[in-house]
């Protein structure tokens, strides 16, 4: 589909395109082929190949790509001319102009770690994503969100199984209304529901603790420390309707010992949680995360 900048007719001169395919002989010189003909640039071009033992296996491919002086193609000349090459190796496959930024939902509950970061890396331009509203299913965020000046809902998720369907048909309207790319559970405490996540598949990212399945419910760091745990760290993750078992984006890690208190634990599993978290919104706005089956290919 174009992108909004597409549609309102403004150029760009610089595109996105992210394939993957049955692996085969000359998709990168068909791919290559075609931008040039069309008039583009590459700046930059990376490639995996995923061999498995019997089949083909899978190709994953980045391109960037400009345009060059002339008679530079459109979003839509671009991605009409493309389609041909894509049905002819079987490619699923986007093409985006880098001049548009994602539209991001965060989600929060009462720590608010994850979404000072974010809009702090936001302002600071270092994440390039718009905001156009936090969602809470607790009030408590409301001021900080307030103070990057970004709108704030409370949407409570608790109540019976009809409030719950209601709370979540008011976050999709929502989603729809203000033309969100993704969503971004910014350690937001409530379990989607798997038709939500089947909507919304490779659209959300969460954020947890990663002594998963360790440790599970209330107080994991405090469990942690009972247990001498050596390593601390946090995973980002796709949500898919498999608690906390999305295809994992990035994670990352900190060592600490005995004199660690369970405050500590808890401070530096915050600190975890905010880098890992900032990277892979970062890598999915850039188009740099592949889905593949429960895993993923990410081109840094």
């Amino acid at each position: 589909m174009p992108s909004p900048a597409a549609a309102g007719g403004k150029a760009s001169t610089e595109f996105v395109l992210t394939l993957s395919c049955p692996d085969r002989v000359g998709i990168v010189h068909a791919v290559a082929a075609y931008l040039l003909q069309a008039g583009c640039n590459v700046l930059d071009s990376q490639q995996f190949g995923d061999r498995v033992e019997q089949g083909p296996g899978r190709f994953f491919m980045r391109v960037h790509v400009e345009t060059v002086p002339g008679s530079p193609p459109t979003y839509e000349s671009l991605h009409g001319g493309f389609a041909p090459v894509a049905a002819e190796f079987g490619m699923e496959w986007e093409l985006h102009d880098t001049a548009v930024q994602p539209r991001v939902l965060i989600m929060v509950s009462k720590a608010g770690h994850c979404l000072n970061d974010l809009l702090y890396r936001r302002a600071a331009e270092s994440l390039r994503i718009e905001v156009p509203l936090v969602v809470g299913n607790h009030p408590d965020l409301a001021p900080l969100a307030a103070a990057h000046g970004v709108p704030f809902e409370h949407l409570s998720a608790d109540g019976d199984a009809l409030a719950r369907q209601r709370s979540e048909g008011r976050l999709l309207d929502l989603i729809g209304e203000l033309g969100i790319d993704f969503v971004v559970l910014a350690r937001y405490m409530r379990i989607l529901s798997p038709e939500l996540c089947a909507k919304m598949t490779g659209r959300i990212i969460n954020i947890h603790h990663s002594f998963l399945p360790s440790f599970k419910g209330a107080r994991p760091y405090h469990q942690a420390h009972a247990h001498g745990v050596k390593l601390i760290g946090a995973t980002a993750h796709y949500v898919t309707a498999d608690l906390d078992e999305g295809p994992i984006i990035e994670q990352e890690v900190a060592r600490v010992d005995h004199s660690d208190s369970p405050e500590d634990l808890a401070a530096i599993g915050r600190d975890a949680e905010r880098i890992a978290l900032a990277r892979a919104v970062r890598w999915h706005a850039e188009h740099r995360v592949l889905l593949h089956g429960r895993r993923t290919v990410i081109f840094r």
